[in-house]
């Protein structure tokens, strides 16, 4: 059975990591592991202006807050018909899922729309959490109203280190595809590798897959992958989750950072 992350927040993507996670429950015969994070505010962690004096009636208010919030969640939960259980943890929010994460499949968290201007927004852990879990993030777009788990899904593939990693951590979802295509974007001047490798892999695990090798014509990686993307219109992407810093401006390479700003699907990122 695939063990599934969900991150539980009241925000505007909660609705869409629900329905991806309960679709995967069902076609997957996964078992979800809801983990809400009760977040420590910051001028309670850090003491600003006497924050820490006010801690112990501001976590009691939060502790309200989350504790209905679990109550019409595990309703719900219950009503969708597929097994989970709950945990709740204080603290920082992308420590408490990356503890929460040691032993799960993947996560599932929200791709926000843009800049997080208001509380109800979902919070930008993608890139915090992609570099720091052993698990692959499955990022859900905001306005995502579930995954054709049994449909089409593209994984994007280089022959690194990370598309590897995003390939094999993929396949419990890729084994329930009916198409699955494997898209290398051939650049001009690079030292080639073997294209073929991805689709012998899924073979002798015996998953099927079409093999596309999408000219770059003068254009740009994330360009010419975007193109092929919405020629093939998969359901799903899985890709290898390219980047070295901790800080969120700089953790992702070029083609991540377009692909998490042009999604429309749900992307499965691996480091």
């Amino acid at each position: 059975m695939t063990s599934i992350l969900l991150h539980i927040h009241d925000d505007r993507g909660a609705e869409s990591r629900l329905q991806v996670a309960c679709d995967i429950a069902r076609g997957a015969d996964a078992h979800l592991h809801c983990v809400q994070v009760t977040s420590v505010p910051g001028l309670i962690a850090s003491d600003l202006y006497g924050g820490a004096s006010m801690a112990p009636a501001m976590m009691a208010e939060l502790h309200d807050i989350d504790a209905r919030l679990r109550t019409r969640m595990e309703e719900r939960l219950r009503r969708e018909g597929v097994s989970w259980d709950w945990r709740q943890v204080d603290g920082d929010l992308v420590n408490g899922l990356l503890s929460a994460s040691t032993l799960v499949d993947f996560l599932i968290v929200t791709l926000p729309e843009g800049p997080r201007a208001e509380m109800s927004d979902p919070p930008h852990i993608v890139a915090d959490l992609a570099m720091g879990s052993r698990a692959p993030v499955l990022a859900v777009p905001q306005a995502a109203r579930g995954l054709t788990v049994a449909g089409r899904a593209l994984v994007a593939w280089d022959g690194s280190q990370e598309a590897s990693a995003a390939l094999r951590l993929s396949l419990p979802l890729l084994r329930l595809a009916e198409e699955v295509h494997v898209v290398t974007v051939e650049e001009a001047g690079r030292h080639s590798f073997p294209s073929t490798d991805a689709p012998e892999y899924l073979a002798r695990h015996g998953i099927k897959s079409q093999l596309h090798i999408w000219p770059q014509d003068g254009r740009s990686i994330e360009t010419t992958l975007q193109a092929a993307i919405g020629v093939l219109r998969p359901d799903w992407i899985a890709m290898g989750a390219y980047g070295h810093s901790r800080l969120r401006e700089l953790v992702f390479g070029g083609v991540t950072r377009s692909m998490l700003r042009q999604a429309r699907v749900p992307l499965l990122l691996a480091h």
